[in-house]
């Protein structure tokens, strides 16, 4: 990364910006991305830890071109200390997150199998078996009630352990791993304990199940490592986030829930039947601010040309998914929540080949937990004025800490 990079114009670079993520309430767009937009296409920045700055795309179009270009690298990124968001930075063999071509289609071939649209499928009244007594729980016992606890939280954790293999008796501890790793409050040292435990118990579990035979993630990843298709620790390094994934769904569906419940229109659109329901969280995926700041970053592996400028070999890049999901040339009127939207190809799953795995089962979750909370509550509304509903801090991951509901 240089600083003589230019525009090919001969302007300037725009300056670097520092951009701390702050903590924020509700459903705000973050104010420093949103002036980053404003500002152009393509800005540098400096996030909070590692080193230096790295671009910033913020427009659709270039989203969706960058993370399609196997000019821009991940594997690349392992190897320096880029600027980012956690204060927590070692990646492992195997993680399809930093994985490119060839290695990353053999690596996600290896449990495919257990994410497609037919998986699913027959997935889903298993998935119905394990929400309804949670919900049910919350019926019997009246109102009020914290959904996060109740619902939003072990539900996702116990569909992604039932897709992944967990013992109903490990699932716990599996979950105190994870929801350590993805916080910001722990610093390093939370963050490496969790991560030694949560693969600790991985690499045991794989070992475990090198038999193979049944449907479950990790007995489909004992079963490649059996066979020489994937290396332990690459086996082990694809594991962890797949088991991390549930968190995602947790707070993603807490703030859907949350803009159901302070905005009766829309409270109004999704109790009125199935037929607009669909259409209707496919435009909440689009609006709701899901993370803080950017996610993970790559690596031009040449000289690359983007809206006039020049980003050098070695730059790093990150793409904004919340930017372009924002862009009023694609979404007419962006900061607005149009469930009749003709179209709403947006990226809330990411684009190119480091589309989510997990987003089938993602989506399968959120309808599901969407349609059976108001299905069965009835009048569902918050127990709290809006303003004292407490947000998550210090994580990558933004939802509500808590949502208490009456009905």
């Amino acid at each position: 990364m240089t600083e003589e990079t230019t525009t090919l114009t001969g302007q300037a670079p725009p300056p670097v910006r520092d951009w701390p993520t702050p903590d924020l309430d509700g459903t705000a767009f973050d104010p420093v991305l949103a002036d980053l937009m404003r500002e152009g296409p393509l800005n540098r920045i400096r996030l909070p830890f590692g080193e230096g700055w790295a671009w910033l795309a913020t427009r659709y179009e270039d989203v969706k071109a960058i993370t399609n270009d196997p000019r821009f690298g991940r594997a690349e990124v392992t190897q320096r200390q880029v600027t980012r968001m956690a204060p927590h930075f070692k990646p492992r063999p195997g993680s399809l997150a930093f994985a490119d071509q060839p290695d990353h289609n053999r690596l996600r071939k290896a449990v495919a199998g257990a994410f497609t649209v037919g998986a699913m499928r027959r997935l889903r009244p298993r998935a119905q078996d394990l929400l309804d007594p949670l919900v049910e729980g919350v019926v019997q016992d009246g109102p009020p009630a914290d959904l996060i606890e109740r619902v939003l939280e072990p539900f996702p954790i116990a569909l992604v352990s039932e897709v992944m293999g967990v013992p109903a008796g490990d699932r716990e501890k599996v979950h105190a791993w994870t929801r350590q790793i993805i916080s910001t409050s722990g610093g390093a040292e939370g963050a490496e304990r969790a991560k030694q435990g949560l693969y600790g118990w991985i690499t045991e579990t794989i070992r475990a199940r090198a038999a193979g035979g049944d449907e479950d993630v990790y007995s489909m990843l004992g079963a490649a490592v059996a066979r020489g298709d994937l290396a332990e620790e690459e086996a082990i390094g694809l594991a962890g986030p797949l088991q991390i994934g549930g968190e995602a769904v947790t707070h993603n569906c807490g703030q859907m829930l949350y803009l159901l419940l302070t905005r009766p229109e829309l409270m109004a659109r999704m109790r009125d039947g199935t037929d607009g329901r669909g259409e209707l969280i496919e435009e909440l995926l689009r609006f709701v601010p899901h993370r803080s700041s950017v996610g993970l970053a790559r690596i031009a592996l040449e000289d690359v040309e983007v809206r006039g400028t020049l980003i050098r070999a070695g730059d790093p890049v990150y793409v904004s998914y919340l930017a372009a999901n924002r862009d009023p040339e694609v979404f007419p009127d962006p900061d607005h929540i149009d469930p009749d939207r003709a179209a709403n190809p947006h990226l809330a799953f990411g684009n190119g080949p480091h589309y989510c795995t997990g987003a089938v089962l993602a989506k399968l979750q959120t309808e599901l937990l969407l349609t059976t909370l108001l299905d069965r509550l009835p009048g569902l509304r918050l127990a709290v004025p809006a303003d004292q509903v407490m947000w998550r801090k210090k994580t990558m991951i933004r939802g509500p800490q808590t949502l208490p509901c009456t009905w």
